[in-house]
């Protein structure tokens, strides 16, 4: 490894940061997003059988709010049970949007490392192009510094779509994950309001 490393040369190393960010922010991402942490399954059904046995109690809010993101949701829609539907649904939806960018958390910086991967490869590719030209002298090429020119371009450009590939996969995997558990936290807190108001059973 470190032998690739040294013929790579020194624009590598923007490279090998970009990695270890990319692979942190997947794995952290990877914990996070577990639908059994954010929807947990019969949370809903729960809610309501408490809801109908005790009715809204600090006690009920206490343990939502600090469960899941779900949770959170169904909580600040319980708060607001004897206002309208309107008013539960808006005060659920503002509960939405700060879960939302919660799960949103990093992605922006995962799909930048994806953007910026290939251009740091290229950079490398040019350093190690401007190598090889500085190997040609009045004598001739230097055949060590025209293959160490030839490393750095090659080696930057191929880990610049190594760190890239996995990391825009990814990227892109979170966002529907996020686009998914939201569409699901909208859908169960839209039949709490209806329990709630008498429209559905």
């Amino acid at each position: 490894m470190f032998t690739i490393v040294e013929a790579a040369g020194w624009p590598i190393w923007f490279l090998i940061v970009a990695s270890v960010v990319a692979v942190a922010l997947i794995a952290e991402r990877m914990m996070f997003l577990r639908e059994k942490n954010i929807v947990p399954a019969g949370l809903l059904d729960e809610t309501v059988k408490e809801l109908k046995q005790s009715g809204v109690t600090p006690q009920m809010l206490k343990k939502l709010s600090e469960g899941s993101p779900l949770g959170r949701v169904l909580a600040a829609g319980l708060r607001n049970v004897k206002s309208s539907p309107n008013i539960m649904k808006e005060a659920i939806e503002e509960a939405g949007r700060t879960t939302t960018h919660e799960m949103e958390r990093f992605l922006t910086t995962l799909g930048t490392v994806a953007s910026i991967s290939p251009l740091l490869g290229l950079f490398g590719t040019v350093v190690g192009m401007i190598e090889i030209f500085g190997a040609q002298n009045a004598g001739g090429a230097n055949p060590a510094e025209l293959a160490h020119g030839i490393s750095v371009a090659l080696y930057n450009t191929a880990f610049g779509l190594i760190v890239a590939a996995p990391s825009m996969i990814f990227y892109r995997h979170f966002r529907a994950k996020v686009d998914s558990l939201t569409f699901e936290m909208e859908q169960q807190a839209i039949k709490l309001v209806e329990i709630v108001h008498g429209e559905r059973r």
